[in-house]
């Protein structure tokens, strides 16, 4: 893509963008102008000390693991319940000595004792991001070998943070977005910041999350040292330089992301085109303002798309056009995404053997349903099964694989909506993302311009429906759009900071002006009905168009919202690929 083509989107909540989307006027300009210069400074004066107390390690002789629990890791915590962290460290990166107290001992790091293929100077950090839906990640309370163990005898360091986040709001303090993110990063510069008392290669900082976790780490991974986050840093008093006055570094090397649910600025729009313009009923049910609404955000989308100029591995670009049926089914971006479904199918037909059983997920805990299971003798028996309604899959059992022809076809036997229309910045403010990027305790918020573009172009037309509300016009996103948060930026800023593609694509103003981690694996269930496959095929192509070569991706086959695998279990395999690209 030409790099001049970034005057065509200047900011993904920005007038360029939506001008050149031809979806509405807005009225926020460039999100990223003037970043550093209105970041703000810490306060003069610290609450907490960021020197890491080496005298205070706790030990489990048992298992030989050293471990300190609930250090604040930022001078000036707005949430000291959450701003903490505890690491566990193998026993042998560490010499160590037992203070008077008989409980506690004074430890240096010992660079040259190892586990397995490491040492105490090159041990990856690894670092948990268990925030579903957004939520805040506890801080650990009290120590748990078990939580720790298969990390730690694999050599690695285990850096547990508790982050802020969508449901830790107070009635004083509002920990949405983009609190859960900086205090991540304030995370890894406190590490950073104590690396010359600490064991471990703070080189070698590996993230890993599912869902809201998966995209919360994938915008760490994508955003290192971006000034979007400089001011809410420096509010808490996060380490921006080291003892001698050198600058600290919040980027990370490798990203491990389950189904991340990310890309939120346009999450509504791809929704509708990949699963919505296929569902009739619910709020996709005809003669509703909600199923028109549908239609035109799945309309939309591929003119945004299409200005994003994602290239794949050939260097093809990814377009899509209109087609005769459906909306915008047909162009190289529509063969790329068949291709990823029939990749996935592939996949599944060479990792399993038949007889196969598929078991279906019950109701949520305590609702009684147990699922059911369904055991297919042959493959051919399973592609009758997926081409029950249509025939979308086409067999050949001399080679035992698949052609996948069609994309309605894939949904309605896979992937079907689990969503109602407006899946996440809902036109009632009543989805979990208008909380995550609401403006705290029980004030959720419109946050999408894309969407806001919609309903600004078709709202004369939505109020001929009776189900209409005028409270669902463009007025509400505007007003939601204006507010302020307590660092004094709007949702522009806000949303670009929870952007991944901001940072990665030359479609928008972040494009080169972050550190972006070198290593990513990523890992989707292909039937989640909890987001669209674009999402993270777009990251994954965007990641690839920016230069990172080390990208290990696959959507997995049979397997839906989960921490997705084609074989093996999820911790094993994230060990095995740490190993794989971090240093040893």
């Amino acid at each position: 893509m030409d790099i001049n083509r970034r005057t065509v989107i200047r900011s993904a909540t920005g007038v360029a963008a939506l001008a050149a989307f031809g979806i509405a006027e807005g009225s926020a300009g460039s999100a990223f102008a003037g970043t550093s210069s209105s970041s703000s400074s810490s306060s003069t004066s610290s609450a907490y000390s960021l020197e890491f107390d080496s005298t205070a390690w706790s030990y489990d002789s048992t298992n030989d693991v050293y471990y300190q629990i609930g250090k604040v890791y930022v001078a000036n915590p707005a949430a000291t319940d959450y701003e903490n962290l505890s690491i566990y460290v193998p026993g042998a990166y560490l010499t160590a000595t037992a203070n008077s107290d008989g409980t506690t001992y004074t430890a240096t790091a010992n660079p040259k004792g190892t586990v397995g293929d490491y040492s105490g100077r090159t041990a990856p950090i690894v670092i948990p991001v268990n925030t579903p839906g957004y939520a805040a990640q506890k801080p650990a309370t009290s120590y748990s070998y078990s939580n720790v163990s298969q990390y730690l005898k694999a050599g690695l360091i285990y850096v547990w943070p508790g982050l802020r986040g969508r449901d830790s709001s107070t009635s004083t303090r509002s920990d949405a977005a983009p609190w859960g993110v900086t205090d991540l990063k304030a995370a890894i510069r406190f590490l950073r910041y104590n690396e010359s008392v600490l064991p471990g290669s703070t080189d070698d900082v590996v993230l890993f999350g599912m869902s809201g976790g998966g995209a919360q780490d994938t915008v760490a991974g994508a955003s290192g040292d971006s000034p979007l986050f400089y001011p809410y840093l420096r509010s808490i008093g996060a380490a921006m330089k080291d003892a001698k006055g050198r600058t600290l570094s919040d980027a990370v090397a490798g990203v491990m992301a389950w189904c991340p649910i990310t890309s939120l600025h346009e999450a509504n729009l791809s929704y509708e085109w990949n699963m919505g313009q296929f569902a009739s009923t619910g709020t996709r049910a005809s003669g509703t303002w909600t199923s028109a609404y549908s239609t035109d955000l799945a309309k939309a989308w591929p003119k945004y798309l299409n200005r994003l100029g994602l290239r794949d591995e050939q260097g093809r670009h990814l377009k899509l056009t209109e087609s005769s049926s459906g909306v915008y089914l047909a162009g190289s971006y529509y063969d790329h995404l068949i291709e990823v479904i029939t990749t996935s199918l592939n996949n599944f037909l060479s990792d399993n053997t038949f007889p196969y059983t598929v078991t279906t997920q019950g109701g949520p805990p305590g609702s009684g349903s147990t699922g059911s299971s369904t055991t297919y003798e042959t493959v051919a028996d399973y592609i009758a099964h997926l081409n029950t309604n249509s025939t979308w899959v086409t067999y050949d059992s001399t080679t035992n694989t698949v052609t996948v022809s069609s994309l309605e076809g894939f949904v309605n036997s896979q992937k079907t909506a689990s969503k109602p229309v407006g899946a996440f910045d809902g036109y009632s403010r009543g989805q979990t993302e208008n909380t995550v990027l609401g403006r705290g305790l029980d004030a959720p918020s419109h946050f999408a311009p894309l969407t806001r573009g919609v309903i600004k172009t078709n709202q004369n037309k939505y109020a001929t429906y009776s189900d209409w509300d005028s409270a669902y016009g463009a007025s509400a996103y505007d007003s939601d759009f204006a507010r302020k948060d307590s660092v004094g930026k709007n949702m522009a800023w806000r949303l670009d900071a929870y952007n991944p593609l901001y940072f990665l694509s030359p479609a928008f103003d972040g494009y080169r002006r972050s550190q972006v981690a070198p290593h990513w694996r990523i890992r989707t269930g292909i039937m989640q009905g909890d987001t669209a496959s674009t999402t993270e095929i777009n990251v994954l192509l965007a990641l690839q168009n920016y230069g990172i070569r080390n990208v290990d991706f696959a959507t997995v086959w049979g397997q839906g919202h989960t921490q997705a695998e084609r074989t093996g279990d999820s911790a094993t395999n994230f060990i095995s690929w740490v190993k794989s690209v971090t240093k040893n």
